[in-house]
């Protein structure tokens, strides 16, 4: 069930990231609001997630896949553009995760 909570965490703040961007500095008040609203559901799920997992290896996937897949939201729905730099950094990150995960951290 952690998992299912972990996997929820990450949607939705993907969700409140994305709107928040659609927001333009909290002017706009709908995506502002559901800004506000998946952060708190973001956060009740990460929260029922780490009653039975650690919170390095869950706030590490947390973030990692929050930060990889708001990356290509950022270049497919608002035309950001990747460069090596920042594909590098973003594997980096994911090298991370796999070593928390390789680490027994998970157990």
């Amino acid at each position: 069930m952690s998992w299912f909570f972990l996997f929820c965490a990450i949607v939705f703040e993907l969700i409140a990231t994305t709107l928040m961007k659609a927001s333009v500095g909290f002017s706009k008040w709908l995506p502002t609001v559901g800004t506000f609203l998946g952060y708190f559901i973001s956060f009740t799920c990460l929260s029922f997630c780490l009653k039975k997992m650690d919170v390095s290896l869950a706030y590490a996937i947390w973030s990692a896949a929050g930060t990889i897949i708001i990356s290509i939201i950022g270049v497919w729905l608002f035309g950001e553009q990747l460069n090596t730099l920042k594909i590098v950094s973003i594997l980096f990150i994911v090298i991370g995760v796999v070593g928390l995960n390789l680490s027994g951290m998970a157990h």
